[in-house]
Formats: structure tokens, sequence, C-alpha cells
């Protein structure tokens, strides 16, 4: 690669120099790349820093001591002692770059650069910086990011020539590794954190691509759903639900919760979902499409995933709504009747995905005016109190709990059903539930 082409990259060229004069390497654009992810440019003193600094003035007995940031076209101060940082400005705590010893050390390649005698040391005696600085003598270190980037230097100034032992060379280059350590370590927390927050919204953009954005409306029932994430939750979760229009009068809704977490589930949860938008248009009977969907998963299996789900067919009446209801390995629907009494429906059924042969029962129900029918998945039901310091145990929301919310919920429409339910549960975990939490309810409004 020639001189030119790799200066037009921005790449260091050993031995070369800018235009003006300095080494290529401060204008390596991996080097300065890794000098900007540190995020210590133009920050104020730190006691981390500082000290690593006092530290090394006092091994050495100097009276200066910079922990100093390189980047294109300056030396920035992290620390500075021997100068008054308290009475120095932002603005004054770095210097052009080509104005101190610096660049020795970034176009070293990770060397240190020791200076006993600076004006009488010929790479340095006729340097500006000598008699403007006031250096009688120089040793400085390098800063290296995790990746071998010189970030800049851990150095020691001497008025005076100074006779360096090996032994404050050696105090010297441990403590800028230490500082190194320090840098890269606080790089290594920023990049994991972005890393997190990203990981979480295209995690949750998966979560609500998986999920209905708004229910179908259906001729004379409310409807409502809600989707409780886990706190802190960064991992897709294999909880949905659905609700949709079959064939002719007749409409469908699902709840479901997949084993696992992660891409996988979320791949599982996904068949699920199609697999019963597409069986639903030839199957009336909840366990015909469920066993249908058994056979789908069976065949396309993801690892040891599996999923429970209960599952409804109904139509609107002059009544209300009349349907049957299908669970497999999950918890059972409840109803609320208009007086404020509650009922299970369904009967227990096998896991879907695991064995090829399944036991599922279609229930009946309807429901009347003033009648809820409530979906939920077990993040409801197992949802835990958050610790504190003077906890003990940390009970469940129990099903009974759940229960005895839903049969309190007099008067409300669907989406007030949802919405009081999961107040309820963020009230008794703390708002820092372990799991996820998906609740759906249909209601037929009461007559006027």
């Amino acid at each position: 690669m020639g001189a030119r082409r790799r200066l037009s990259e921005g790449l260091a060229i050993p031995g070369e120099t800018r235009l003006d004069g300095l080494p290529t390497a401060l204008s390596d654009r991996r080097r300065l790349a890794a000098v900007e992810a540190t995020g210590l440019l133009d920050t104020g003193p730190e006691a981390a820093f500082d000290d690593l600094a006092q530290l090394a003035a006092s091994v050495t007995g100097c009276a200066r001591a910079f922990i100093t940031l390189v980047d294109e076209r300056r030396s920035f101060w992290k620390s500075c002692i021997g100068v008054d940082a308290g009475e120095v400005a932002m603005a004054e705590r770095q210097n052009p770059v080509g104005e101190g010893f610096c660049p020795f050390v970034v176009s070293g390649h990770g060397e240190p650069f020791v200076v006993a005698d600076a004006a009488a040391d010929a790479r340095t005696s006729s340097h500006p910086a000598v008699t403007r600085m006031k250096i009688g003598a120089w040793a400085g270190y390098p800063i290296v990011a995790a990746g071998g980037e010189v970030l800049g230097t851990m150095s020691v100034v001497d008025e005076n020539p100074h006779a360096w032992q090996p032994e404050e060379l050696a105090e010297l280059a441990t403590i800028a590794r230490a500082a190194s350590n320090e840098i890269n370590l606080r790089t290594s927390l920023a990049i994991a954190q972005d890393a997190l927050e990203t990981a979480s919204t295209l995690a949750r953009s998966l979560q609500d691509s998986l999920l209905p954005p708004v229910l179908q409306k259906v001729p004379g029932l409310e409807t409502a759903a809600s989707y409780l994430p886990a706190a802190g939750g960064s991992t897709v979760v294999g909880d949905f639900y659905d609700l949709f229009q079959a064939k002719g009068p007749w409409w469908c809704t699902v709840m479901g919760d997949v084993c696992g977490k992660g891409t996988e589930a979320a791949k599982v949860t996904a068949l699920a979902r199609y697999t019963l938008r597409a069986e639903a248009t030839q199957h009336k009977s909840p366990a015909s499409v469920l066993d249908h969907l058994n056979s789908a998963l069976m065949e396309q299996r993801q690892g040891e995933r599996f999923l429970t789900a209960v599952y409804a067919t109904f139509r609107t009446t002059a009544a209300g709504i009349a349907g049957r209801l299908c669970t497999a390995g999950h918890p059972p629907a409840l109803i609320r009747r208009a007086d404020g009494r509650i009922q299970e429906v369904g009967r227990s059924g096998s896991l879907l995905g695991i064995l090829a042969d399944v036991r599922l029962t279609d229930v009946p129900f309807r429901l009347a005016p003033g009648d809820a029918l409530l979906l939920y998945t077990d993040g409801a039901t197992e949802a835990r109190a958050r610790r504190t310091a003077s906890s003990g145990a940390r009970p469940q929301f129990g099903e009974d709990a759940l229960a005895a919310a839903f049969a309190g919920c007099r008067g409300m429409d669907a989406l007030g059903i949802v919405t009081h339910l999961g107040d309820l549960i963020s009230e008794h975990t703390g708002d820092w539930a372990s799991d996820d939490t998906a609740l759906l309810a249909l209601r037929v409004p009461p007559r006027p």
C-alpha cells in the first residue's frame, strides 16, 4: 500500500510524518476512534486518575505528573498534578499536541519514552517544550486501549535532569497499566450497557411484532388486552395472544406461552400464531385446531421448545356469545358473571410440541350481558412480591387473588378489567415482575 493511499485512509505510517511534521500515528483513525470511545475527553478531574498521577509523582520525586489523552491535535490532561487544576479552566487543561513530548510515545508503538536530560538529549534538545514547559527530564509510558491503540501517556516531569532509577521506571510502567485498565474497564462497561439497551430495544420490537397492535373489533363485544414486560427484560419471551375472525360468524381468541426465551422462542411463537390462524378457517373445534398446531410443532421442532395455550371459538348471539374453549397445559380461563361470581372454564389438556398424541377437550361456554371472559399467562398468578431488605418469603400473587381481583371488577368494561388487574399485579411485585404477563378480556356489554 502506497504512502499516499495510507495517508488518505487515515492510517499510521511508521517513521513518516504529517504535513505539520508530527508523526502520522497521531492521525491513525483506529487510534482516534479508541480515544473518542473512552468518553474522557473534555471531562473534569477524577480521584481515580488523580490518585494514580499523585502516586507517580511521589515515587519519582517529581513535581509534575500527568495522565494525558492524545487526539489528533491536542494533549488533554485528564489529571495534572503540580498544576492547580482548581484554578485552571477546562480549555487550559490541554496543549497543542506538538508542544509536548506525548507524540514520542504515541509514535513509539507502545514503547515508553524516557529522557534523563532533555536539553542534552539529541531527540529533544531542540524541542520548544524544553524551555517553554521547563522540562529538565521526562518519563512517559503509554496508556493503551484493549485493542492495543495508544490512547495517551502517563508521564512525570522534572524541571532538572533526572537519573531515572530502574525501580522508578518499573513503578511508572505499573501505574500506566493501572490507568489503562481503569479506562478500558469503563469503556467495556459503556459498550456493554449500550449493547444491553440495544438488545432490549430489539427484543421488545420483536416481541411487539408477535402481538397484534390492536385487537379486532367484534360486533356487540368489548375486547382488550395488555402485555406487561418483566422488569429489566432484554430478551424475547414466548407470551402471545390473538383475536381474529375465522369464517363467517365465528371468531377465535387464543392466549399462549412458549417455553424459553430468545429468538428460538420467537420462532415458535410466530409458527403458533400463523398455524392457528390458518387452521381456524378449516376447523371450528378448538381441540382440532390445537391438535393441528401440535403436529406442526412436532414437524418443525425447535430444540426442546413447547408451549401451552388456551383457545376459544365463539359467535355472537341475541343473548351474548356462545362458544367452545380448549386448554393445552395452560391455566384455565375465568368467567366473571354479571353478579360477580367467578367460574373456571377448560379441562386440563396436554402440552403442545412434546408428544405426537395429545389429549385435548372442548368445553362449551356462554357469556350473557355483563359477563366477561379472562385469558392470562402464568406470569399473572406466579408474580412474586419484590424482595426487600426486611422481607422474608416472596409470596406469589396466586390463582385465588387473581380470581378475587377479577370478581372485584364490578361495572368495568374490558379495558378497565385488564388495566385494573395489571395494576394490582404490578403493585404486588413492586413494579419488578420476574416474568412477562399477558391478559386478554372479552365482555358482553350489559343491556341498558
